[in-house]
């Protein structure tokens, strides 16, 4: 098979701004059976710098005969259309091709790639690679989600990583993990800020806080050169939905809080963080804004994905003691419409779990009943909150688990409309319970610089001070929860890692209790990707 120059630009025309093609496979059987015609990469051209796949590759939003595809190829000299092309395979040396194509990388996109890859095998692990001008990219990992009975489902979830406050040492320790499904990462992937702003361990690029499109493309360019970053996406698919740093601190759908009249229009800063958002992270892109979605495996769990942050969140309160707004009942985090698809993505769900990942504290963090701390939260959005609880109830689920990121610390929650009340809940027994929340500390962001101790009946556990991730293990009879911390971020040697705690919420109880230890990984993990190309000599 050979494709022109003319007829690859013509196809990149009309691939249009997303620059997502679709790639179906026609070459998977048995060995004795199996038939490799797909085409090869040749070049016969001078080779691009040897730093042309600088960012690494990535994945994303698996599904069972698809996944997303990324790189971005880096020529200084480049003005128009690069050609790519991908190859992806079932085994690390590419002897067993299922698809093979060639692509074009456009300056409108910044030069990411972006690719549907359709046609797969659920619950089947993949290799990729992708080459331009001579070069090759690193072999990235990625695996499709089961379909039908699925025993087991293994994955991680994470967020906050400001890489002025420290290295990315979770992220290094997550990509060794070979067992895992996938990486939910909650927001906060970037942050916005000025170099000396917000942390000073690392300086950002640009130096000055991010507010047009150019602005963000390098601050995630300058991320997606982190090594440690580059490692997680290498090696498992991601999951990802924003949170207010991807454009600006504490961001609603109209405005921020770290949005000032000199830095122009919100509406224009917001869409250019989109677009940047879009372009480097590998997400199946849908309606322009909306980030919501649903992505099932098997008949084990439904992950469903919100965006509390720039759809539909109505402006935060500023005063705890402004009761007549926070408690208006028209009061909304996610916006009418986003909350009518969460209501209708309960009642239709037929899965053992419905795992709601989301990005501020949903249980309330309140010292005083009444009084809550944080009004960025689900707790200045309190009717919201209620609508939420009662969507689970009316659809008569008993197996929600709520993932949150944000706080840049560990929490371990059961979620009550009322947990100060003994009558609405019982803490030793957790009976009132809708459904729990697992909150992630930081991969990097800072937390309080020492530990504290909250004693109110909802919160079964928190750790305000260590950054690292949490694994969740889900089985039909449980979903356990295990929290891993970091040593040091600001240490680039700071990588080891502890077990930190666990817990684990049985099936139809609603309600978290200690788990001893962790769940042991896989034992028949697939292999992990090599971490480097092979060279590549000149055609």
């Amino acid at each position: 098979m050979t494709i022109s120059r003319r007829d690859l630009l013509r196809r990149a025309g009309a691939f249009g701004v997303a620059s997502v093609v679709t790639v179906v496979s026609g070459c998977v059987g048995n060995d004795d059976d199996f038939v490799d015609d797909l085409p090869r990469y040749e070049y016969d051209g001078e080779p691009g710098p040897e730093d042309l796949f600088q960012h690494g590759v990535a994945s994303g939003d698996p599904l069972t005969d698809s996944v997303i595809l990324w790189t971005r190829v880096t020529d200084p000299a480049a003005s128009g259309p690069i050609e790519v092309f991908v190859e992806v395979a079932t085994d690390p040396s590419f002897e067993r091709r299922v698809a093979a194509t060639p692509l074009v990388a456009t300056p409108d996109r910044d030069y990411t790639v972006k690719i549907d890859l359709e046609g797969l095998a659920p619950a089947t692990t993949y290799y990729y690679r992708f080459f331009a001008l001579g070069r090759e990219s690193v072999t990235g990992r990625t695996r499709t989600a089961a379909e039908g009975p699925l025993d087991r489902l293994r994955f991680v979830f994470c967020s906050c990583s400001s890489l002025a406050h420290g290295y990315f040492h979770a992220y290094r320790r997550i990509s060794e993990r070979a067992d895992l499904d996938f990486v939910v990462h909650l927001g906060d992937y970037i942050y916005e800020y000025a170099s000396g702003q917000y942390g000073a361990v690392r300086t950002y690029e640009p130096e000055h806080e991010i507010v047009t499109l150019e602005d963000y493309r390098m601050r995630y360019s300058q991320y997606r050169r982190d090594p440690d970053l580059q490692a997680v996406h290498q090696q498992h698919p991601f999951i990802t939905v924003w949170d207010d740093h991807e454009s600006a601190n504490d961001s609603w759908r109209e405005g921020a809080e770290n949005h000032g009249s000199d830095q122009g229009d919100w509406e224009t800063r917001k869409q250019a963080s989109i677009q940047a958002y879009m372009e480097w992270l590998p997400i199946r892109e849908g309606a322009q804004g909306v980030i919501y979605r649903t992505l099932p495996f098997g008949d084990l769990v439904d992950l469903v994905m919100l965006d509390t942050r720039l759809v539909g969140r109505d402006e935060p309160a500023t005063n705890v003691n402004d009761s007549e707004s926070i408690d208006d009942p028209a009061r909304t985090l996610l916006g009418s419409e986003q909350e009518a698809w969460l209501s209708d993505r309960l009642r239709t769900s037929t899965t053992r779990w419905q795992i709601v990942g989301q990005q501020v504290m949903m249980g309330q963090l309140q010292l005083v009943p009444g009084t809550p701390l944080n009004l960025d939260q689900w707790d200045g959005y309190p009717a919201a909150r209620e609508r939420f609880f009662q969507a689970i109830e009316a659809a008569g689920l008993d197996n929600v688990v709520v993932l949150t990121g944000d706080i840049h610390s560990s929490w371990a929650i059961d979620l009550s409309y009322d947990p100060f009340d003994p009558e609405e809940y019982d803490r030793d027994t957790g009976a009132g319970a809708v459904a729990v929340e697992l909150v992630t500390p930081a991969i990097s962001s800072p937390g309080l610089p020492t530990n504290i101790s909250i004693d109110v009946p909802h919160i079964k556990w928190v750790d305000t001070r260590e950054r690292g991730y949490v694994v969740v293990d889900v089985t039909h009879e449980r979903v356990q929860a295990d929290w891993f911390h970091v040593e040091d971020v600001t240490s680039t040697s700071g990588s080891a890692e502890r077990f930190a705690n666990a817990f684990t919420v049985a099936s139809g109880a609603r309600h978290l209790v200690p788990a001893a230890s962790p769940v042991p990984p896989r034992p028949d993990a697939p292999e992990l990707a090599p971490p480097a190309p092979r060279d590549l000599a000149p055609a």
